[in-house]
């Protein structure tokens, strides 16, 4: 079982996690979604495609960009499309 957890709380929990460069990637419906709050960055990796960014509400804190997801992978990573995935301090434990 893979959690994620940042500020105190568990953010996603799975056992069906799909690990791409090292990072676990949640099915979306294992993420606690009040959490998250929409952002507008964006980025652009060459093979998986253009990932769309949540920032963390956790306890009163904020946690800029600290989850990315692919709305529309690309072929390669059609494995993680549904998915999200964190980093900036949110620690993953399985």
């Amino acid at each position: 079982m893979a959690i994620a957890r940042w500020n105190g709380e568990i953010i996603a929990e799975s056992d069906k996690t799909e690990m791409v460069e090292g990072n676990h990637y949640f099915p979306l419906e294992s993420v606690h979604a009040h959490y998250l709050r929409p952002s507008d960055t964006t980025s652009v990796c060459p093979w998986k495609g253009t990932a769309n960014y949540y920032t963390l509400h956790v306890n009163g804190e904020e946690n800029t960009d600290a989850a990315w997801y692919y709305a529309e992978p690309k072929e390669a990573a059609a494995d993680i499309k549904g998915h999200v995935a964190f980093w900036r301090g949110v620690e993953i434990t399985d």
